[in-house]
């Protein structure tokens, strides 16, 4: 495969520096717990966990050994900010829009509803200035953040019934994350946060009516088509989605040079391998629902999206008057579309 070809030339090179620095990585070694939100059974976002720890342990020559720890190991699956902070974890494995109830302008760093695809998203994060505002976030709670991977378009939802318009879904109880959360609370729909592994016995007891969670081939992993039999396109909540690799700062810094790049290759290298492995899995996935798993599969109307990007609208504006670090991020990713506007215009077949 291309992207493996692509990863190995990193890896490569990554190596013959390893080679040269190989005396000053052996004074210092670090062994870390890197807790993850997703299990590592959990299809894409699992294996991308694991496969950013063992790299880094390879890449580094065992100069920074990372061990893998499952959703509750250690702590709870989406509660991992706090303990990295403190340094009562090393390390962990998930995404920026778990803070939120730390910071909503958090919500930014991992999608953003009728936002960018992989290639904008990553113009604006890595070039545009978005990682660096990141950074400077998590930076506050002596915690090293790292843009480390990124899956493809999300569905927008699992319902029991089929749902003729947005209007119905007033009133019901609804798993949904990140900025998209807000918007549905726009539509009437109270929304709850759950980590993956709590999704199925939620909806199978009754505490919520309904969920999202990621793309096909995920959701089938967690089999929610087993209740809920009408899944949603398209995400307009979820885009595209960044995950992310956190340290506690105090480890971070203990880290040479040499070893920093190693973890900042790896990511890069994952953002890639990670976006592609979801794609590629996504056409056979839903294959199976509508023929293995009896889903039918639906497409919100022009309508329902316009009011849905009409109510994104809406909590952009109250949250930016309420939260400063939400308005300087939101002004400076609007001010970044609008500069790529024309491009994207011209510039992709519509």
């Amino acid at each position: 495969m291309v992207v493996k070809s692509l990863l190995g030339g990193a890896l490569a090179a990554v190596m013959a520096l390893g080679a040269i620095s190989t005396a000053s990585a052996e004074e210092q070694r670090h062994r870390w717990k890197m807790h993850s939100a997703f299990g590592s059974k959990l299809a894409v976002l699992g294996p991308a966990g694991v496969r950013v720890a063992d790299n880094i342990t390879k890449i580094s020559q065992k100069s920074i050994n990372v061990k893998f720890f499952e959703p509750g190991a250690l702590v709870p699956g989406v509660q991992y900010f706090d303990p990295v902070s403190s340094g009562s974890l090393d390390a962990a494995w998930g995404s920026p829009g778990y803070h939120m109830g730390q910071n909503t302008a958090y919500g930014f760093f991992t999608a953003v509803p009728f936002g960018p695809g992989f290639a904008e998203y990553n113009a604006w994060m890595f070039y545009g200035g978005g990682h660096e505002l990141y950074q400077k976030m998590v930076g506050k709670n002596n915690i090293h953040g790292r843009i480390c991977g990124m899956i493809p378009p999300e569905t927008s939802g699992w319902f029991r019934e089929e749902v003729k318009s947005i209007n119905d879904l007033k009133g019901i109880k609804m798993r949904f994350f990140g900025l998209g959360a807000r918007v549905m609370e726009k539509i009437g729909v109270s929304t709850q946060l759950l980590a993956g592994g709590d999704i199925y016995p939620a909806l199978e007891l009754g505490s919520i009516d309904a969920t999202e969670f990621a793309m096909p081939s995920i959701d089938e992993t967690l089999g929610f088509y087993q209740i809920a039999k009408y899944n949603y396109f398209p995400g307009w909540h979820q885009p595209s989605s960044f995950g992310e690799l956190m340290v506690n700062m105090d480890k971070w810094n203990k880290l040479s040079d040499w070893q920093k790049s190693v973890v900042d290759i790896v990511c890069d290298a994952n953002i890639m391998q990670e976006f592609v492995d979801g794609e590629s899995q996504q056409g056979a996935a839903l294959n199976r629902m509508s023929k293995d798993h009896g889903v039918n599969l639906r497409t919100w109307s022009d309508e329902d999206l316009a009011v849905l990007k009409e109510k994104w609208l809406e909590v952009a504006a109250e949250e930016g008057a309420n939260n400063p670090d939400f308005k300087r991020i939101w002004d400076h990713y609007s001010a970044y579309r609008e500069d790529q506007k024309e491009w994207r215009s011209r510039g992709y077949l519509k």
